[in-house]
C-alpha cells in the first residue's frame, strides 16, 4: 500500500555508478591511471548490481 514511500534501489545505484564514472575521469585527466582502473572496476560492479535488480513497474 505505502510501496511509493520506499527508496528505489536502482537510483541510490545510478547516482553512485555516475559518481564512480565522474571521479574516475577526472583522475584520468589528472594522469592517475591507476586510480582510474580501481574506479572503473568499483563502478562497473555497481552497474552489475544494478543490472541484478528486477525491473521496477
Amino acid at each position: 500500500m505505502f510501496s511509493f514511500l520506499k527508496a528505489d534501489p536502482k537510483k541510490k545505484l545510478n547516482k553512485e555508478y555516475g559518481e564512480l564514472l565522474e571521479k574516475a575521469m577526472q583522475a584520468q585527466r589528472g594522469g592517475d591511471i591507476r586510480l582510474y582502473s580501481e574506479l572503473t572496476e568499483k563502478a562497473e560492479a555497481v552497474k552489475a548490481k544494478m543490472d541484478a535488480l528486477p525491473a521496477s513497474t
